[in-house]
């Protein structure tokens, strides 16, 4: 699994108009789920998102988690972290999960988040959505289940 992780002030999903996940202070995690992914990989990259230190303490340094700061989720699925652009000028996304498999590990991941005490919000798998988000920092970190 591969994870795109920002720290935000605010963020939001909007699915053909409607607000279906918005989070105040917290972590957006765009989420993607490959062939070989499975459990492992979600347990890993939740315990990880969960306890990564990435929010400053009193003395300005990153020295605090997400739920350390009582921060929450906003979590999106993105097939296209598994775009492969080496050859030719149109990503390839054949290292991708097929989307029934993809969904239920990224729900699962979800699930796992919860049972670490986050609260996570979520857009809507499969569906065009409009992610806003205030990148706090900006912190952005690249996480890969498999390196």
């Amino acid at each position: 699994m591969r994870a795109l992780l920002q720290r935000s002030k605010a963020a939001s999903v909007v699915v053909a108009g409607e607000t279906v996940g918005a989070i105040e202070e917290g972590l957006v995690v765009l989420l993607g789920v490959g062939q070989e992914d499975g459990e492992a990989d979600a347990v890993y990259l939740a315990d990880k998102i969960a306890g990564l230190r990435i929010f400053e303490d009193e003395d300005g340094k990153m020295n605090r988690s997400v739920l350390d700061v009582g921060g929450a989720v906003l979590s999106v699925s993105q097939f296209t972290l598994y775009g492969d652009t080496r050859k030719g000028r149109r990503p390839n996304f054949m290292a991708a999960a097929r989307p029934e498999a993809a969904q239920a590990l990224y729900e699962r991941f979800n699930a796992l988040l919860r049972e670490r005490g986050l609260r996570v919000e979520t857009g809507r798998f499969g569906e065009m959505m409009d992610v806003s988000l205030v990148n706090w920092g900006p912190v952005t970190l690249w996480l890969d289940s498999k390196a």
